[in-house]
């Protein structure tokens, strides 16, 4: 982690935080810039010079060569950030992500929050949150973790990479493990969790076999496993975690998983008509049809059922997405942009269903 860097870096956070930003871009001789809101606004400030980031590299304990390098910055002012150091046409650039040292409850996020609370009651599973990058999981997470603090005596154990929010023990106690300082790897991580007498486990993301395999087995033992995973759905979430399983363990650990699956979240942060962002959101539990679709790794079913289902425990993209578009939260061509099938998306924004014209 880096310590603090010098009065200018700061700063830089400060702005970025005064002004509600996500991140702070710098690159070498370029001014600063901010994104806000999904936009970015170039600082009024001079270039970024040469020994800031010689400042970063060296904190960051990587050789001035480094191409590049993941660590994290705590500013004078107490704001954390996840930063990524890295080298564009030969310059040295950086992207400090601010991570919001206070925890919003669920009800404030825009998700499913009652079926979340009742996903995190359950005393064993996996429950896996997706969405691209900057989509707001790592937020959504941290409020169930401190949803379970605030209302049963657990200990949870973290494997993160970098941590973003710290826990404060309320019911629970908390044991957060930051990758590469605490401990080598999240599947090693994983394994050492299991000898720390946890409850719950939080990956901050299932990135590779040995993580996926252990978090299988973690939750088949008793364990609730919250893990993110890339993906653009739900339900490529579910390939791409059936994807990481060992190729000859497939069929078997699919079993297992599916058997294990509470459920799935995806979420996107989209602009809004007013200029902010709002999230529109993907889950399913996994009950029923549905259990049976991801035992069976039959993606295309899945993506069908969740289109015609209509249970509260069921919520297509598509779906969420019109409901913010009617309500007036986003725009029309916002909604078309975001969806696979925008034909199919402007058939429902007309109140044609694809059942509709069928007939």
């Amino acid at each position: 982690m880096l310590a603090h860097v010098n009065i200018t870096l700061d700063q830089l956070c400060e702005t970025a935080v005064q002004a509600g930003a996500s991140d702070l871009l710098l690159h070498e001789g370029e001014p600063p810039a901010l994104r806000v809101g999904g936009g970015i606004a170039r600082t009024e400030t001079t270039p970024a010079p040469s020994d800031l980031f010689d400042a970063l590299w060296a904190a960051a304990g990587v050789q001035p060569s480094a191409t590049e390098a993941d660590t994290a910055f705590v500013s004078a002012a107490g704001e954390r950030f996840r930063v990524n150091l890295f080298r564009c046409l030969g310059r040295r650039g950086a992207v400090l992500r601010h991570i919001r040292s206070a925890i919003p409850d669920l009800d404030q996020l825009g998700v499913p929050a009652a079926l979340l609370r009742s996903w995190l009651a359950r005393r064993s599973g996996i429950i896996l949150v997706t969405g691209p990058a900057g989509a707001g999981k790592s937020t959504t997470l941290a409020a169930g973790l401190e949803h379970i603090n605030e209302t049963s005596a657990r200990h949870v154990v973290t494997i993160e990479d970098p941590i973003e929010f710290v826990f404060h023990d309320r019911r629970s106690v908390f044991t957060q493990r930051e990758v590469g300082i605490d401990t080598a790897s999240f599947a090693e991580g994983l394994r050492q969790a299991l000898r720390q007498a946890p409850d719950v486990i939080f990956i901050g993301e299932l990135r590779d076999a040995d993580s996926a395999v252990a978090a299988i087995h973690a939750a088949e033992t008793g364990h609730l496993v919250l893990a993110t995973v890339h993906g653009a759905d739900t339900v490529d979430a579910l390939e791409r975690t059936h994807q990481l399983l060992p190729a000859d363990e497939r069929r078997m650990m699919g079993r297992v998983f599916a058997g294990q699956l509470i459920g799935v979240l995806a979420q996107r942060l989209l602009p809004t008509v007013e200029g902010g962002l709002t999230v529109a959101t993907e889950f399913f539990e996994s009950v029923g049809a549905i259990r049976t679709f991801v035992e069976e790794d039959r993606a295309g079913d899945l993506r069908d059922y969740l289109e015609r289902a209509t249970d509260a425990t069921v919520m297509s993209l598509m779906r969420s997405v019109a409901a913010l578009c009617r309500e007036g939260r986003v725009s029309e061509a916002v909604a078309l942009a975001v969806v696979d099938k925008p034909g199919e998306l402007s058939r429902v924004l007309r109140g044609i269903t694809s059942q509709t014209s069928r007939r």
